[in-house]
């Protein structure tokens, strides 16, 4: 359990009764608007949905996926042990051989690099989450202690009613409260975007690469003594 499961219980009680007067209107110029426009939902909403995303879930994938190199590696070795062949079909199983060792483990774009990357991209969405979540936590904790919490509670526990719209009671200070909390989440989306960007190419389909010489062969390799 981390800082942001801790202050689940009291942020939603309170984004609850923030969205609920949000939901009454707010007053137009109000900077919470561009920021509902971009997250297409209610603060309690979003902190809600976020609450589901832990970081270890991730980094365990990421173990997983370094632990599959090994077999690759088992693989490799076994393509790169000597053996005596002999004719014109021994010319193309090595040519067969080179081509598969460049696919299964040369550089970056052989099937070991990508795992590698993907590794790495679930470590970094790991990380991801962490600083969110802590980022998130932070946020929630300044505004449960903020005056606007203490005017929101007051303007939801008498009942008001939503249709007093932006001018009602708590209105405003529940719109600055919805708009830090959605900036911060803002924020940690721009980063999950980034990062998309900046491990897609790592991720993208590795292509098989043929021999050298391109030209298929169906001969039989042929081996010493047969």
């Amino acid at each position: 359990m981390d800082a942001l499961d801790r202050l689940a219980e009291p942020g939603l009680d309170l984004l609850r009764r923030v969205d609920r007067l949000i939901a009454a209107g707010v007053p137009e110029g109000h900077r919470v608007w561009p920021l509902l426009r971009r997250m297409q939902v209610l603060p309690g909403d979003a902190v809600r949905g976020f609450l589901d995303l832990h970081p270890a879930p991730l980094a365990t994938a990421g173990h997983a996926v370094r632990r599959l190199v090994r077999s690759y590696d088992d693989v490799s070795a076994a393509l790169t042990d000597s053996v005596l062949w002999s004719g014109p079909a021994a010319t193309a199983y090595g040519q067969q051989r080179a081509a598969l060792l460049r696919h299964l483990d040369e550089g970056p774009d052989s099937l070991v690099g990508r795992l590698e990357s993907t590794a790495g991209y679930a470590d970094a969405l790991a990380d991801w989450v962490e600083g969110s979540r802590l980022a998130l936590a932070r946020t929630l904790a300044d505004v449960l202690r903020s005056a606007e919490a203490v005017a929101v509670v007051a303007a939801t526990a008498t009942g008001v009613s939503t249709r007093l719209g932006p001018v009602g009671p708590g209105v405003a200070d529940a719109a600055e409260i919805g708009a830090r909390v959605l900036a911060v989440l803002c924020v940690a989306y721009d980063g999950a975007e980034t990062l998309l960007r900046q491990w897609a190419p790592s991720l993208a389909e590795t292509a098989w690469r043929p021999p050298m010489d391109g030209r298929p062969r169906y001969d039989q390799p042929t081996r010493v003594g047969w």
